[in-house]
């Protein structure tokens, strides 16, 4: 494995670990306000942070802009922004058991696009992999939600949180051929997030919701801070994975987050780790060591 594919390898399993964190760390720092608002504002405020990156970095070029502009734009649209709103609205329709296993599904969708529109080689062995930590996650989701029953019956919430993560993960696909075309992720990663966090704030404003956020106490803008510095590291860790290594092996790390999350739930929340959940772990640790040794490569002719 030369120094790219372990750099980004690592990189996609920080965001992994940073997903899984912000779970349990979700329940200690609690926010109560309206979902859209609370995104609109972390976005917002990790978005100019990256912009101060790109400028620091050198990497912010009127050249690159002009060149991929229109795929910034798609990036910060679809990912940054439509996407949120379904996933959003689609929980007012389904349960969060149901929103989050589904979320998980997100890898399936990306390796599909990653193969079709960047002509990645997905090998046996990777997908073989995947299914056994897909396999992982439904166990340890069996708790919440019944999966067949869930594909079996969808619906109207589940439908519209599946639109999200379908939409996700053509903006990640988006993303990555962004990057190998010559932008840096802190460009990438700023348009995603300060213009979908703008796009936001207006759907905010049409709802009339502007008013939450100067109603926000100290402590609840302590823990929007908490949340935003996470959510930051998740961000950076993803999309910087995403210039160096393929979005089907980088996606499929991400099913790392329900292990984290239990291992911290069982340590700092005193969450008791049923058997079943520890096999499921099992499962999704085991494809991961497959996927971490699989090079990332392009289809060949």
């Amino acid at each position: 494995m030369n120094n790219k594919e372990l750099f980004g390898t690592l990189l996609a399993v920080f965001a992994a670990i940073v997903s899984g964190i912000s779970i349990p760390a979700n329940k200690i720092f609690i926010v109560n306000i309206d979902p859209a608002v609370f995104t609109a504002l972390r976005a917002v405020i990790i978005g100019l942070a990256f912009l101060l990156l790109s400028f620091a970095t050198h990497g912010m070029s009127r050249k690159l802009l002009k060149q991929d502009w229109k795929y910034l734009a798609f990036i910060a649209v679809v990912g940054g922004a439509l996407a949120f709103l379904l996933f959003f609205t689609g929980l007012g329709f389904t349960t969060a058991g149901r929103a989050a296993f589904l979320q998980k599904t997100l890898p399936i969708y990306a390796a599909v696009f990653a193969f079709i529109f960047l002509k990645e080689r997905i090998p046996k062995k990777q997908v073989y992999a995947l299914v056994l930590m897909l396999v992982g996650m439904a166990v340890i989701f069996s708790g919440q939600i019944n999966p067949s029953v869930l594909w079996a019956d969808p619906q109207f919430g589940d439908m519209l949180v599946i639109a999200a993560t379908v939409l996700w993960a053509l903006e990640n696909v988006v993303a990555r051929k962004v990057m190998k075309d010559g932008s840096t992720n802190f460009i990438v990663s700023f348009a995603r997030m300060f213009f979908g966090g703008l796009i936001l704030f207006g759907a905010v404003a049409l709802t009339g919701k502007i008013g939450i956020i100067l109603s926000l106490t100290v402590g609840q803008w302590n823990n929007v801070f908490i949340s935003t510095i996470l959510l930051f590291g998740y961000v950076l860790f993803w999309y910087w994975s995403l210039r160096y290594i393929n979005v089907s092996k980088a996606a499929a790390f991400l099913l790392l987050a329900p292990v984290v999350s239990l291992a911290l739930g069982v340590v700092w929340l005193g969450e008791p780790a049923p058997a079943i959940q520890l096999l499921g772990s099992a499962l999704i640790l085991i494809g991961a060591y497959f996927v971490a040794g699989i090079k990332s490569e392009m289809q060949t002719v």
